[in-house]
């Protein structure tokens, strides 16, 4: 199944458009568990997402733009049963593994979308309606021709500031270093936002360690997080 190419809409999307096949096991994960796991941001009703309809309860939500192969991802919704874990991400076969994942977990608290989160963030999610926003290793465009691509600039950073509740948090990592200078200077300028740390955040002992950021240290890239919170 191939990834819907939305780029026409604007210049800055939440994804880079990739297309893959899924193994047999991803396909079977997804003809049993996207029906209830799973929903297309461009079938999505007009107005909000009732999530606690979807996720069969009232809880906090937090939104993981970008779950890519889900390692992160599962093992973070484990960790906080009592969030309502919402990860949107456009490549079918890393939504595939994250379904087999959560399977292998017994997680009830996932749900996932499959498309492009600036359209979910600006036609599904209401205001001050967010716990948190995660967003792990984005693609970089390392060429200086493509930062414009990059998707934390100030129209989606006040976008999602606007989004989250009072004292939510929106944390990002990354371990391309001009990019993550770029996401400072971003964030900082957003007015309903604040610098939980005085400039980069200490690594969460929380956030696993994946093989993505095994090997960017392996080649000699440094993680740099950062938190900042809702005014």
């Amino acid at each position: 199944m191939d990834a819907p190419d939305l780029t026409g809409r604007r210049t800055v999307v939440s994804f880079v458009n990739r297309s893959g096949r899924m193994t047999v096991g991803q396909a079977r994960a997804w003809e049993r568990h996207w029906p209830r796991l799973g929903r297309e941001v461009t079938e999505l009703p007009p107005g909000p997402v009732d999530m606690a309809g979807w996720f069969g309860r009232e809880a906090p939500v937090l939104l993981e733009i970008g779950s890519g192969m889900g390692e992160t991802t599962a093992r973070l919704a484990e960790a906080a049963p009592e969030l309502n874990y919402l990860a949107v991400e456009v490549y079918p076969p890393g939504l595939a593994q994250l379904m087999m994942r959560a399977e292998e977990l017994g997680l009830s608290n996932l749900r996932l979308l499959r498309g492009d989160a600036v359209v979910l963030l600006e036609r599904h999610v209401p205001a001050g309606s967010l716990h948190g926003v995660r967003i792990f290793y984005p693609d970089p465009w390392p060429k200086k021709k493509h930062h414009k691509r990059r998707l934390v600039q100030p129209s989606f950073v006040a976008l999602v500031a606007s989004r989250l509740e009072p004292g939510g948090r929106v944390h990002l990592a990354t371990d391309w270093a001009d990019y993550a200078d770029q996401m400072l200077e971003v964030l900082s300028a957003e007015p309903l936002l604040r610098n939980v740390y005085d400039g980069w955040a200490p690594r969460p002992s929380w956030r696993p360690l994946t093989k993505f950021e095994s090997r960017a240290e392996e080649a000699g890239r440094v993680s740099r997080d950062l938190i900042f919170e809702r005014r």
